[in-house]
């Protein structure tokens, strides 16, 4: 539905003006007022689209109102991520040479007239929400926001990874399956938390796989609850993982009765993927329901958040860490160049190397880059050599991960398409 596509949009723009970048190309740009004015039309709107969504199948001028929305919602988020992007190309412009066109655009003489233009495009695009929110000939009830909704959804994920293609976590596997065969007589809860593009779900699903795990557990499930938690929502999903079914089930009570018909009395192990919830009643009404299994029975959770972590854990959460230096190159080699095997009297391995360096051991971050370039010439690895594009700041991946990715991106259809 367009309404829940717009919701999950509207949080990531209402996140995105809240963070540190953003508020700093504020300052930076001069343009704090609209960017706040912005956020507040923004959460204005987001509140009645629960609303909306309840009504737009059986109210013509409701979905004409989405429609239209549709449209200046999408062009607000574009904007925020370009405006993210050319912050970040001001930061490297600092510490490195880049392309002679993109040093004029962003030079003193010229800054002037681009924060000039960026305030009448954040101001263009306020005044366009402002006026579709403000037309409506119909009642939209305002709700609250849940605390905790992600900003956009996630794909659903699942189970199933190939052994061979998962690198350097082998130590991180073995650790984390010592402490869920620990001994406890509770259901225990084990959180792996770390930033995005780690590979917290591939490390789980690693651990799903793995013999040990199933030679201990009678039960296995897997329930990825990205989206807004609701216990009902999790509980059929958790039966989905048991039955292999799809759940057509309507009512809380008809689905706690199958539950613990499923897992009553069963060692199982459940993994929660990518959590975000930070409402401590709705884990313990979750986790009430979750302990009529067995001894032994073991809860894994992956999460970026460490507040998640704190409110769940009752074996010590597992903070997962970036790939050391030879676990990044042989991640890259698999992804850059054919077969995984480094070419004969090639530069692209020098090169190649060097650009590891500057990924910080981020997983994600390796495997698009080494894709990227996998589709070069080795002239497209020297031109991206010759820019000299410099290494993250560690404590920069969480805030930057996003406009690192979406640079890249840039980086390569931008100047190695314009060669």
């Amino acid at each position: 539905m367009a309404e829940a596509i717009l919701f999950n949009v509207a949080a990531k723009i209402i996140e995105s003006l809240g963070s540190q970048a953003l508020k700093e190309i504020g300052l930076l740009w001069g343009v704090t007022d609209e960017l706040d004015k912005l956020k507040n039309t923004v959460s204005t709107i987001q509140a009645v689209l629960l609303d909306a969504e309840e009504q737009w199948a059986v109210n013509r001028e409701v979905k004409d109102w989405l429609e239209k929305l549709k449209y200046v919602v999408y062009d607000a988020d574009d904007l925020l991520d370009g405006f993210s992007t050319d912050s970040l190309l001001r930061e490297m412009m600092t510490q490195d040479k880049m392309a002679k066109k993109v040093r004029i655009f962003f030079s003193k003489s010229n800054q002037p007239v681009y924060n000039l233009k960026m305030r009448h495009k954040i101001k263009a695009i306020r005044q366009k929400l402002d006026a579709i929110a403000n037309d409506r000939t119909f009642h939209l009830e305002e709700r609250p926001v849940e605390i905790g909704v992600r900003a956009r959804k996630r794909d659903d994920t699942h189970s199933y990874v190939l052994a061979a293609k998962v690198t350097g976590r082998e130590d991180d596997k073995k650790e984390i399956i010592k402490r869920l065969l620990s001994d406890s007589e509770n259901v225990g809860i084990l959180p792996i938390t770390g930033i995005g593009g780690l590979g917290k779900t591939t490390l789980a699903q690693f651990i799903f796989n793995d013999e040990e795990i199933d030679k201990h557990f009678q039960l296995k499930m897997w329930a990825c609850v990205s989206e807004s938690f609701e216990v009902e929502k999790v509980v059929g999903k958790i039966l989905e993982s048991v039955t292999k079914k799809k759940s057509e089930i309507a009512g809380m009570d008809t689905l706690v009765h199958n539950l613990r018909e499923k897992i009553g009395g069963k060692k199982y192990l459940l993994v929660l993927d990518d959590v975000w919830n930070e409402d401590v009643k709705k884990w313990d009404d979750l986790k009430v329901l979750l302990e009529v299994g067995a001894s032994g029975s073991r809860i894994l959770i992956t999460t970026r958040s460490k507040k998640v972590a704190q409110i769940t854990q009752t074996i010590a959460e597992y903070s997962l860490q970036c790939l050391d230096e030879r676990e990044s190159w042989c991640l890259f080699k698999q992804v850059a160049f054919e077969n995984g095997q480094e070419p004969v009297n090639s530069r692209k391995v020098e090169v190649g190397k060097e650009i590891v360096e500057k990924c910080l051991g981020v997983p994600l971050v390796i495997k698009t880059i080494g894709r990227l370039l996998s589709l070069e010439i080795e002239a497209g690895w020297f031109s991206f050599e010759n820019n000299k594009q410099p290494k993250i700041k560690a404590n920069d991946i969480l805030p930057t991960f996003f406009f690192f990715f979406f640079f890249f991106f840039f980086f390569f259809f931008f100047f190695l398409k314009s060669r």
